[in-house]
């Protein structure tokens, strides 16, 4: 049976919480599948073009918990989760870019959008990368998520770049555009903006 709520001012008025996610009772579990099929139906831009099915769902959530790179944060309306998105940092090799992290897979579930749980998402997975001391986020999104677009330049992403051939959807190739933001504590930045243009 749907979770999806009854009404628009049922929307509104839901009670929004952002957790990061470690492990999933099976509701909770079930509920975000749910939300991931409805989002990928939509065009979510979660990579999947078509529903992959619960179990194999089930199977990919497990393991990104178990991934030590990634973090998954679960956002719920009325206690229902209903949205994720994942924060990945660079793997142990990658120094040259360890000060940076990327936000991927981000969504909220159609029937559930429109109430701030989305904003809320990002607000809170920026607080973890600065508590990781990370200086830089980086993210990117298909060209027809509009509204995931306006939200990030909303939040001081900035446009760095266009990729033409970023995702091939239902026959139609489709650009990809790349953020990146600079992380600030207590209104400034603390690590300092110039040495990125230092030579390496």
């Amino acid at each position: 049976m749907s979770r999806a709520p009854a009404a628009r001012s049922e929307i509104q008025a839901a009670r929004l919480h952002v957790e990061r996610a470690t492990d999933l009772h099976e509701d909770d579990l079930s509920a975000l599948c749910e939300a991931t099929n409805a989002a990928i139906l939509d065009g979510g831009g979660f990579g999947w073009v078509n529903p992959p099915g619960q179990q194999a769902l089930e199977r990919y959530f497990r393991g990104v918990m178990l991934v030590p790179e990634r973090e998954l944060f679960v956002g719920r309306a009325d206690g229902v989760i209903t949205g994720c998105a994942q924060l990945v940092r660079q793997p142990r090799n990658n120094e040259a870019q360890s000060f940076a992290a990327s936000i991927m897979h981000a969504f909220v579930a159609p029937f559930a959008r429109g109430n701030g749980l989305a904003r809320l998402m990002m607000l809170r997975i920026e607080d973890r990368a600065r508590a990781l001391n990370y200086r830089v986020l980086n993210l990117d999104v298909r060209e027809s998520q509009e509204a995931a677009i306006a939200l990030y330049e909303s939040l001081g992403y900035e446009r760095w770049g266009v990729h033409p051939h970023y995702a091939r959807v239902r026959g139609r190739t489709v650009q990809g555009f790349f953020y990146m933001k600079t992380l600030k504590k207590g209104g400034t930045d603390p690590h300092g903006v110039g040495d990125f243009a230092q030579s390496p």
